[in-house]
């Protein structure tokens, strides 16, 4: 698989993650690949073969172009034929300036530009599909988001929050978040249900487990044991527990052809 990836433009930059593309031949035997939540949204267009993705066990193709809401569980996904995706990977909290839809109904969603933005949308994804550079891709979507781009929409207090989430890893109880904050306890997950699309349990535990992945995935632990220790997990089983709901897979069963994309996203941010 040839995964490559991009800067933003620095006014995007505090919204925008990074750009990626993913390019390769078709497969003999396509495998599912299974992506692992990591508390981003993404804006994706298919210019090569479309992927079905698993949903209560029933293959649904992609649509040729979607923005992507928060996975609160594993998504399995599967090539029909040539690989080719450019995608935009928003940070946290950086899709809610270009919504038009709530976030939280976003949720395990792929939703096609046409639902989001109408005629626009459309023209968005004829424009990026048929250009032939990834920086001609870039630059188109990067001038209709701008275009959109709503600064009343952003939310000081939740990127503080966020903040800190991430400085701790996640490591952190809502209740300390709250205290640190300053912010009701229920406030607080108002807010970033209708920002991020989690609560601020369900990010932190995602954060968490995204730091715990990238130790395990470039092998930066001595065992299982005491990865769960520096990850700061109760003990060995709620780590178990957390890995099988963010996976669908236990630690030991990690390694495999199933989680080779995830592993590109890991291994190269």
């Amino acid at each position: 698989m040839d995964y490559q990836i991009f800067k933003p433009n620095a006014n995007l930059a505090p919204f925008i993650k990074c750009y990626w593309t993913l390019d390769h031949p078709k497969e003999d035997v396509p495998q599912v690949q299974t992506i692992v939540p990591d508390g981003c949204m993404e804006m994706i267009f298919h210019y090569g073969d479309l992927y079905q993705q698993y949903i209560d066990e029933k293959a649904v193709v992609q649509p040729r172009s979607c923005v992507f809401g928060q996975l609160t569980q594993p998504l399995k996904i599967k090539p029909t034929g040539v690989t080719g995706i450019f995608s935009v990977r928003f940070h946290h909290d950086g899709f809610i300036p270009f919504a038009t839809l709530p976030i939280k109904e976003m949720d395990d969603r792929a939703v096609c530009l046409k639902e989001l933005y109408g005629n626009e949308g459309t023209e968005l994804e004829k424009n990026v599909v048929s250009t032939q550079t990834i920086k001609e891709k870039i630059d188109i979507v990067e001038a209709f988001l701008l275009k959109r781009f709503n600064n009343e929409t952003i939310d000081r207090i939740v990127k503080t929050t966020l903040d800190l989430l991430l400085d701790m890893n996640g490591q952190i109880s809502v209740n300390e978040l709250s205290i640190q904050t300053n912010i009701n306890r229920r406030q607080l997950e108002r807010k970033f249900s209708s920002t991020i699309g989690l609560s601020p349990k369900q990010l932190a535990k995602t954060i968490r487990l995204q730091t715990t992945l990238k130790h395990l995935l470039n092998k930066e632990y001595v065992n299982l044991t005491t990865l769960a220790h520096d990850s700061e997990y109760y003990d060995q089983a709620h780590f178990i527990k957390d890995f099988k709901e963010f996976t669908g897979l236990t630690p030991k069963e990690f390694y495999g052809e199933n989680l080779q994309m995830s592993s590109l996203f890991y291994g190269s941010e």
